[in-house]
């Protein structure tokens, strides 16, 4: 697989996911969708091990990226699906916006990988501005629209917490056998949260609602997670995180046509915003180096 590759496929792929989420959780309750998606996932990737013929190492990096990586999906999604009875799909999208943000600030202390110059601060700044502008957008909607974009910030902390630790732990083994591994640990506790919270089978499932099941199980639980172990493994923690400046705005204009989900100003200037501190955030310092070599 080449970087540019995966590159795009994540791309596609999670600017697709929230509106899958949403109509996948509308129809049969957070808890039984995220469940029937991970349980898909296990069996797809026990495919995909089997005809590519990888075996789960055993080793102690490869045992604690199945951890790190199994909770760190485990609270990413199980938040995610809660929030998304409350918030569009487009607003996941822009919030999960904020993780190369996160992640920088993680990275520039577990991996030393970039210090905090005044730009990238400059950046994280303009970035919680753009946040600031979004929560108000939000006030409109009630207090379940802001429980639910507090619980989505929660799962933009752990799945970055949880690429900077993969990152620090520094396992080499096969992504394929990395992304399994943490769907055998998340899977458990997917079905306990399913248990405790509901406990129902759905009497019925609308086609939309399994068609989009079936799609985040292969894309988003397979192929995405695959490639994204792929490219935390060749590139940069930061430069990862840095697909979620491409996706926010991609999924608001999905659910927009696809979904007649309303789209507010301040939530547009909040995403502007947003996207503008990644900008600075990322390329900042170079802006600066060239305009001091003009002069």
């Amino acid at each position: 697989m080449s970087l540019p590759a995966a590159f795009l496929s994540v791309i596609l792929i999670w600017s697709t996911t929230p509106l899958a989420i949403k109509w996948s959780a509308l129809a049969t309750g957070p808890s039984f969708a995220v469940l029937a998606r991970m349980a898909l996932g296990v069996l797809l990737s026990l495919v995909l091990a089997g005809i590519l013929r990888i075996r789960l190492p055993l080793h102690r990096k490869a045992w604690q990226t199945y951890l790190v990586g199994g909770i760190s999906v485990f609270l990413a999604m199980s938040l995610t699906y809660w929030s998304s009875q409350y918030i569009s799909s487009g607003l996941i999208s822009v919030l999960f916006g904020l993780s190369p943000l996160i992640t920088g600030v993680a990275a520039a202390y577990w991996l030393e990988e970039q210090s905090l110059t005044p730009t990238k601060l400059a950046g994280m700044l303009l970035g919680l501005g753009g946040l600031a502008l979004v929560f108000h957008g939000s006030l409109a909607l009630g207090g379940h629209a802001l429980a639910g974009i507090s619980a989505l910030l929660g799962a933009v902390l752990a799945q970055s917490i949880g690429l900077v630790w993969i990152k620090r732990i520094g396992d080499n083994s096969s992504p394929v056998a990395l992304n399994l591994g943490g769907l055998l640990v998340a899977l458990p506790l997917f079905f306990l949260v399913w248990l405790w919270s509901d406990g129902h089978w759905p009497t019925a499932l609308p086609e939309r609602a399994g068609v989009a099941i079936l799609y985040l199980a292969l894309f988003g639980s397979v192929i995405g997670f695959v490639a994204y172990f792929y490219m935390i493994r060749h590139m940069q923690a930061g430069s990862v995180a840095l697909i979620t400046l491409i996706t926010p705005v991609l999924a608001l204009l999905l659910g927009h046509s696809l979904d007649g989900e309303a789209v507010s100003n301040p939530v547009w200037l909040g995403t502007g915003g947003i996207m503008a501190g990644l900008s600075l955030h990322q390329w900042g310092e170079r802006w600066l180096r060239a305009i001091a070599i003009r002069r």
